[in-house]
């Protein structure tokens, strides 16, 4: 079971403590064991199940269906600590639903493209891709 003791911080409130406490219960009973051979299936499989238990909401702001005004990075912290404690596999999924829905949040790119796809990441319909661009130098 997870140390939860840094919880008690007080840049941590109620709220934080509790989205540790029923995560890590749904973790004890959606995450044990192996995940399959098949890494990719897993990972979508994954985000489903996050999305469908309501976790992926702190993956975006409450206009895109999140759980806060704003990304709240401590929840995503928490999140992604309770998850890696159960799965490495989680904890990754959890993290590119947030990378590739934030980058969305934070620079409001083609506002009108996007209502769609956020909309389905926090809901489930859509997983985000994130690419990295090099130049050449």
């Amino acid at each position: 079971m997870p140390d939860h003791s840094h919880l008690a911080w007080p840049f941590f409130d109620d709220a934080h403590r509790e989205q540790a406490r029923a995560l890590d219960e749904w973790a004890r009973t959606r995450l044990a064991g192996e995940h399959a051979a098949d890494v990719d299936a897993a990972c979508r499989q994954l985000v489903a199940d996050l999305g469908s238990a309501g976790w992926l909401r702190y993956c975006a702001g409450k206009a895109w269906g999140g759980a806060f005004d704003a990304i709240d990075a401590r929840s995503l912290c928490v999140a992604r600590e309770t998850l890696a404690w159960h799965s490495g596999l989680a904890d990754f999924a959890f993290a590119m639903q947030g990378l590739g829905s934030g980058a969305f949040e934070d620079f409001q790119i083609a506002h009108h493209r996007l209502v769609a796809h956020r909309q389905g990441a926090a809901e489930l319909r859509a997983v985000p891709g994130l690419a990295v661009i090099v130049g050449q130098h």
